[in-house]
This record gives C-alpha cells, structure tokens and sequence, in this order.
C-alpha cells in the first residue's frame, strides 16, 4: 500500500466507527462517571484511545493546548475544562464525520461547563501538516493516533514546530517490543487496529528526539496484545522543548544522586552518582525538568555525595537465588543509558531480560517509573532458583 491509500483506509475506517458506533482499538482508562457531568453521550461513545493525556495533570490554567487526532473530540473536551475560559484547545481531525459531530457539541460542552462561549476550535488537518502557527502550543496531547500516520517522523517535527519554547507533549500510543514486519505493515485493517503503524519503543523515543524533544519519559506502560510473538503495549510519553533559559542560571554543577549507579543524558553527558559534574546552561535548562529534576543536586560549587549523605539513594538487589521467568525491562527515558548496581546496562528502548531479583528492584519506587516491563515466556515457566556466585546467590 503507498502511503495515501493507508492514509485512506484509516479515515474510511474511523469514519464508518463514527457512523455505526463501532468500538474500536485500544487500553483505555477514562472516568466517564466524570465526564459524563459535562460531555454528550453521543461524544463519549466513540471515544478511542489507549490512555487518558488530558487527565494526566498535564494541563494548567490558561495554556493554548493541540490535540493531534482529535476524533469525536474528547480530550479536547476534558482539556477545555482543565485549561478553563481563558485557555484555548485545538483539535485537528482528517476526518470529516468525526470533526462535525465536534464541533456540533462544543457550545453543549461550553453551557455544561459555565462558559459564556466555547474555548475549543476543531480544524480539519493532517498530523504531518498542522494547519497551526509556529510556536504557539503550550501542551500538546494525542491519544493514540500518531500510530496510524505513515510518516510519524514528520509529525514529529511538527509537534516541534508548533510547540512553544518551554512548551511540553503528552501523548499516549502503541508501540511494539520489535519491528514490525512487513505482512502486518500492508494489512489494512491491522492500520485501523492501531498495530500495522507502530513503531518500537526506541524507534519512538528516538523520534522525538531527533525532532529536538528533550527529557522524554515515561509517564505510565500497559501491554495491550501479542501477535505472533511480537508484543504491543501502550506508552503515555512526555517530554520537552526547551526553554532558551534556564530557570536556575546560577547553578553550575550537578550531581547524580541515583538510584542509578550511572546515566547518560541526552546531550551525552555521562554521570556518575556522587560525582559533580560541570554543566552548560542548556545542560541545567534540561536537568531542572521535571522528570530528571529528583535525580541530581544543582549547586553553584562542586557537590561530592557518598552514602552518609541523605540525598544519596541506591537501591540492591537481594543476596539471594533468582528465577528466570520471561521478564524483559525497557528504559523509557528520561536518560538514553542507565545502570544498576547490580551490573545491568540499559540502553533506551531496548529490551534487557531481567531475572525476579532485578524485577524486584525495578519495580521499586526510584526505579519503576522509567521503565517498561513485558514477559515474552510463551507459557508457564519452571522458575527454578539459579545460583551462579559461590555465596549461592545469584548475577
């Protein structure tokens, strides 16, 4: 299929889903008790997605937010109540059957919700062509569209064009744990399910960045299907166009206070935990965000942090036997490699397999919000106890 005709067959498909009510695709986690208080039925139920970024706490009063794929128009809706009667929502929609059902019930939206007019506009518009000025999105949201586009590298860039300097993204969509391969890429209604279109989770993140994105992340993972062995899951992702400022200018040094034993940012800096590091301003504009601010100290001095300190953390793995049970760990950011302190080196994106004693590690609080977690075993496993060091413990 070239292009234009997957193009097509996505909107001759959400069209007919529309039209039908058909349901369709993915992992979703809607209140609809909440938004059945101000959103039409007719709305809410030909909503598809595979997460919430609206409802993420990611929009702020008074922001100008973009929602790629807009659809029937409800995350759009739910960000007109969080941005408020002065903020402003775009939703942008190539198809034609979901944009008038939008727009018909954007003033029942704005009465709902006391607003003397409608603070959202609906504009028919490709994902790879937004019909949006240059540097004027606060936030941008999409939930899981981008999939469906042939050239994701090209949305990419528009996100990037339009979003404001400081501005951020929070989107959700699939990705996969592999390529995929080419007789699922020319099925056409394996388009419309939000599988043909994804990308790998490291193709993904790698997009963005190449984009110019920075302090991508993982805001929440949830495996969805597995097709002849590739597994597809749902990311809500976030990250950053940064400011040309940095919010702290005095500071100087950073210093990783882990649990990683070890990163690389993405400007290529590598950290050692307890080690200052000399920065440039672009450096400390990128470790004030949000997502990488807990892990480092900002000081306008050299900082050394060993393990009396408070500020230190570093979580071990248990001195004992593990099993091997089909446990994969993905690093979802915001660093493009990270270590452990139990040997593991995980490079973004990329599955590592894990055995239970760094599964458990993982999915502590200092680590579990940067990472994937998949188990590719087929069946059930044995999980017999693996010694492999002389004090009988294991790796």
């Amino acid at each position: 299929m070239t292009l234009d005709q997957i193009t097509q067959k996505v909107s001759e498909r959400y069209a007919r889903a529309a039209s039908t009510g058909e349901q369709m695709c993915c992992p979703t986690s809607y209140d609809m008790a909440e938004l059945q208080s101000f959103i039409p039925e007719e709305v809410l139920k030909i909503s598809y997605g595979c997460g919430t970024p609206a409802g993420l706490k990611t929009v702020s009063s008074g922001e100008t937010v973009l929602d790629i794929g807009s659809g029937g128009g409800i995350d759009c809706f739910e960000a007109s109540r969080l941005v408020g009667p002065t903020g402003h929502v775009i939703g942008i929609d190539m198809t034609d059957t979901m944009l008038a059902i939008a727009r018909t019930h954007a003033p029942v939206v704005a009465a709902n919700l006391g607003y003397a007019s409608s603070n959202v506009e609906f504009r028919k518009g490709m994902a790879d062509a937004m019909p949006v000025s240059d540097g004027t999105v606060d936030l941008i949201i999409s939930n899981c569209v981008i999939n469906l586009a042939p050239d994701k590298h090209k949305v990419f860039r528009e996100m990037y064009r339009v979003a404001k300097q400081g501005g951020r993204f929070t989107i959700s969509d699939i990705v996969a744990d592999q390529p995929v391969p080419q007789y699922l890429v020319q099925d056409a209604d394996k388009w419309g399910d939000c599988l043909s279109g994804a990308l790998t989770l490291t193709g993904y993140i790698a997009g963005m960045a190449g984009a110019g994105f920075l302090g991508i992340h993982l805001v929440k993972a949830s495996p969805w299907q597995v097709i002849d062995g590739i597994h597809f899951f749902s990311v809500t992702l976030t990250g950053y166009k940064l400011p040309t400022r940095s919010p702290q200018p005095d500071m100087q040094y950073a210093t990783l206070r882990g649990p990683f034993s070890r990163v690389v940012d993405e400007l290529g800096t590598t950290h050692l935990r307890g080690i200052p590091q000399l920065m440039t301003p672009d450096a400390v504009c990128l470790l004030s965000q949000t997502s990488l601010a807990a892990h480092f100290v900002l000081s306008s001095e050299p900082l050394w942090l060993d393990q009396t300190d408070d500020r230190w953390t570093a979580i071990y793995p248990a001195d004992a036997p593990c099993t091997w049970q089909g446990h994969f760990a993905m690093l979802a950011g915001p660093f493009v490699e990270a270590a452990d302190d139990d040997h593991h080196v995980y490079r973004r994106g990329e599955p590592v397999e894990i055995c239970s004693k760094t599964l458990h590690v993982i999915e502590t609080d200092g680590y579990a919000p940067h990472f994937a977690i998949i188990n590719r075993a087929g069946q059930h496993v044995s999980g017999e106890a693996v010694t492999c060091a002389p004090n009988g413990s294991c790796c």
